[in-house]
């Protein structure tokens, strides 16, 4: 008979757990929600008290019935799902399947998956959180409403097919509203006057700051190049020194990663998409296969937005340190703690759960990407607990006349953190130089410039604004830009997100008639009210009524509004061959394609080929044409299929082999960008 039965989330926690507790415990996965809201309906009773309606999940019967069945024998019911919001409702539902007491302390929490976070846990088992649980239905309710409401007007007034979320549109509102700034900005013309001079056979370069009147410094500006030129004819050569100001300067380390930070910090140094920074942490979270000790949880739980660190890591931080790098590198413990009103510190910073696992030793043990992303965190929470790096600043200010340049000069005296963690600045020396020197310019440009854009955002600084703007949770950011990117509302271009003529038009319709609950600070302000909820302060149907008022309005304005806000489909300038109606440009869920636009009365479609101008190595007749997988992706083939099914996934160059004749082929991403022969069977190939 089974003692103690524990449930948690993942079933690739099973075997980690179930080695820290022995015999007497059992541990099995819910696989995630095993109840949830219907698909193929609204779901909440809004005459009701906004009453969810929960159903068990289709296709889930099967581990419903295991869980009941091994909870009838157990002594005692653990819930270990995920230790957030929604791994407390999870519990809740959990809790509501297998009839068990919500007065008992049968909820425990694993802040990381080793034998001292699992002994933690079960050391400290509690009830359910009634009100994150609620803060979590409130949420998920809103979201329905939203989604379930807006969709159908959307349909109707843009296109078919469309939905809305509450949060994902505000992100959205967030890029179009950036696209607006790119395209009403005007750029104006400024100049700037550099000077170089070489002392002691070293060159540097100095800059116009500025004029001097008296005591005081005036700005100059230079609006085009005759007042630069202007400029330049008054200067007097050489130049003076003026001033030499040296300071030590510090750069304190960076505190350890929060969820928002580790995805931001991800996409700039791995080029990982937030989704994927999220799937590679998971698994490092929940376990890895190491060699000599069996599955191993590398990092604490990676849903957070705290910056705080155990006391214990911190400890072993400073030891770590003084062993490795020695005692000027290691700290008292640095303690960081909330920073944003809304900070949730329900868990520790983004941490490595042993430090001794430095990254190159257990290199062999991961994929590349867990690896790298392990590196990235085991080196972020080391370095936060370092001494300061220091530099030696020094200024120097030169007179021509009563025109004003300086140079500045950088040179390192103690790398501190930055021995784990380097911080990008350049050295910059300058020549020992003493007020009232004489400095020659060797040489004196003016230069044209042109004021920039704000830039577009890129999944980074998209997920930093989210967060300064308090829009979602940190366990949201990765779905937030899925969805606006699954909907075709953006789309990626050079990596920084486009708005798409879709996903304007659904914005300009949001914007008119949702402006009350979709905006930037209506949605901060429901972020801070569901914190409320999850603090006790208010309850979770109050919260809902006073949003339906609001939003119920525009609900009413929105199915009155008569603009049209439908996208155009754009013509190919091709009949379409069964009906003879016109050839469009449209949208799938894989891509782009053709299609008729007497849809849906002739359901014609083609692929959009791409030419490649390259003949086909395998036929001889055919052309090598780019086309589009069922399941959306790239690949290369012959023109003349199925005649002829020649067909690679990398992109032909247009130069043949010169071992075996075969195509040469380029791959770019993210593991490797190299040319090489299509043959398999040939030497290029490798």
């Amino acid at each position: 008979m089974t003692k103690n039965l524990i449930i948690v989330e993942s079933p690739t926690k099973i075997k980690t757990i179930s080695k820290f507790l022995g015999k007497n415990y059992k541990v099995m996965a819910s696989k995630g929600h095993l109840r949830d809201l219907p698909k193929s309906q609204f779901g909440v009773d809004l005459d009701n008290d906004f009453e969810p309606k929960y159903i068990n999940v289709r296709g889930r019967a099967d581990t419903i019935n295991e869980l009941k069945k091994e909870s009838k024998k157990a002594d005692h019911v653990y819930l270990a799902t995920d230790p957030d919001r929604e791994g407390e409702a999870i519990s809740w539902h959990l809790a509501q399947l297998l009839d068990l007491n919500l007065d008992d302390a049968n909820r425990v929490s694993f802040n990381e998956i080793t034998a001292q976070g699992v002994k933690t846990g079960m050391e400290a088992p509690r009830q359910i959180d009634m009100d994150l649980v609620d803060a979590q239905q409130a949420r998920r309710v809103m979201d329905r409403i939203v989604g379930y409401q807006i969709s159908p007007i959307l349909w109707k007034k843009v296109k078919s097919g469309l939905s809305a979320g509450r949060v994902q549109s505000v992100a959205l509102k967030l890029v179009v509203d950036r696209e607006k700034e790119i395209r009403a900005f005007v750029p104006e013309e400024y100049w700037t006057i550099h000077a170089t001079h070489s002392v002691d056979h070293l060159l540097f370069e100095s800059e116009l700051v500025g004029i001097k009147e008296g005591a005081k410094l005036k700005k100059v500006k230079l609006p085009d190049e005759a007042s630069a030129q202007a400029q330049v004819d008054g200067l007097v050569n050489p130049f003076v020194v003026e001033d030499v100001e040296q300071k030590k300067r510090k750069k304190k380390p960076f505190a350890p990663f929060t969820t928002s930070t580790l995805q931001q910090e991800a996409s700039r140094r791995l080029g990982f998409s937030t989704a994927k920074t999220m799937m590679v942490a998971q698994q490092l979270y929940e376990g890895i296969n190491l060699k000599g000790k069996g599955q191993v949880g590398l990092i604490t739980y990676m849903r957070t937005d705290s910056t705080r660190l155990s006391d214990s890591f911190i400890a072993e931080a400073r030891e770590f340190i003084t062993a490795h790098y020695g005692k000027d590198y290691a700290t008292r413990g640095i303690h960081y703690g909330k920073k944003a009103k809304n900070t949730q510190d329900a868990h520790e910073g983004i941490r490595p759960s042993d430090i001794s696992l430095a990254p190159q030793s257990i290199h062999d043990d991961l994929s590349r990407d867990q690896f790298r992303l392990y590196d990235l965190i085991w080196r972020r929470a080391v370095a936060s607990q370092m001494a300061s790096s220091e530099v030696l600043s020094t200024s120097v200010t030169l007179l021509s006349d009563t025109a004003v340049f300086r140079a500045n000069g950088v040179k390192p005296v103690f790398d501190g953190f930055q021995k784990v963690w380097p911080v990008s600045e350049k050295e910059v020396e300058l020549p020992e130089l003493h007020v009232g020197d004489a400095v020659e310019a060797k040489k004196i440009d003016k230069k044209q410039h042109f004021t920039q854009p704000p830039a577009r955002y890129s999944e980074a600084s998209l997920v930093a604004a989210l967060e300064k703007n308090g829009i979602g949770r940190p366990s949201t950011y990765a779905s937030i830009i899925h969805s606006i990117l699954h909907r075709r509302y953006v789309a990626l271009e050079k990596k920084q997100f486009v708005p798409t003529e879709l996903g304007e038009n659904v914005n300009d319709f949001l914007e008119k008639n949702f402006g009350d609950v979709i905006n930037v600070a209506f949605t901060s302000q429901m972020e801070e009210q569901l914190d409320r909820v999850a603090q006790g302060e208010i309850a979770w149907r109050e919260l809902m009524a006073r949003f339906y008022e609001t939003f119920s309005g525009n609900l009413e304005k929105a199915k009155e509004d008569v603009s049209s806000y439908k996208v155009m489909a754009k013509k190919t300038g091709e009949k379409c061959p069964v009906c003879g109606h016109d050839l469009v440009y449209k949208s799938g869920r894989n891509g782009d394609f053709i299609g008729c636009s007497n849809f849906p009365e002739c359901t014609y479609t083609k692929s959009i080929v791409k030419s490649t101008g390259v003949t086909c190595p395998r036929c001889g007749q055919g052309e090598i044409v780019e086309k589009v997988s069922k399941h959306g992706k790239v690949f290369y083939g012959c023109n003349r299929y199925p005649d002829c099914d020649y067909a690679s996934w990398d992109e032909p160059t247009g130069e043949n082999c010169p071992l075996c004749g075969d195509l040469m082929v380029h791959r770019k991403n993210r593991r490797e960008d190299r040319v090489f022969c299509h043959n398999e069977n040939c030497p290029n190939h490798g």
